[in-house]
């Protein structure tokens, strides 16, 4: 990696749910993974673009202002939700750093929490396809299975006597 251009460890693949930000290489505990780049704006400009456009790629960073990260070379757009994150948004300046909150592996998807207000807009209303969530359905939908089967044995048990 030089120090002129440093190029992130990082390749945008297929995801569950688009397009993702995957690691190309081991990224350590602590380390800065990228930043959330893109233009400065104001909340009034950012409140339009969400209300006025498909935009969902408007980051707050205060009470005054955001950064639309919707250009295409804003590799950090790409970092899908997730509700057990590999890396977290934290603020220095006024700019949006993504750092990992573990080791992540080669090959693993870079996920981010999007927050309360946004899960519960976006996400909540059509199912979140994170790891985590895909999971806990699935188990959910095995203890169902086995409780009505449990059911069913213990009524045909008592319909026989």
């Amino acid at each position: 990696m030089s120090k002129t251009n440093p190029k992130p460890p990082v390749r945008v693949g297929r995801s569950r749910t688009g397009l993702g930000l995957f690691a190309t290489d081991v990224i350590k505990k602590g380390s800065r993974v990228m930043e959330y780049r893109g233009r400065k704006i104001t909340t009034k400009q950012a409140i339009w673009l969400e209300d006025n456009t498909e935009n969902r790629y408007v980051f707050e960073i205060n009470d005054k202002w955001s950064i639309d990260g919707s250009p295409r070379w804003n590799l950090a757009r790409y970092v899908n939700h997730s509700c057990r994150p590999n890396v977290e948004a934290y603020q220095y300046a006024e700019r949006i750093f993504y750092r990992a909150k573990w080791n992540i592996q080669p090959g693993s998807e870079i996920t981010v929490s999007y927050g309360r207000d946004y899960f519960s807009t976006f996400i909540k209303p059509i199912g979140c396809k994170c790891d985590t969530c895909i999971a806990r359905r699935k188990r959910e939908r095995a203890e169902a299975r086995k409780k009505a089967a449990r059911k069913a044995k213990a009524k045909k048990k008592n319909g026989k006597h």
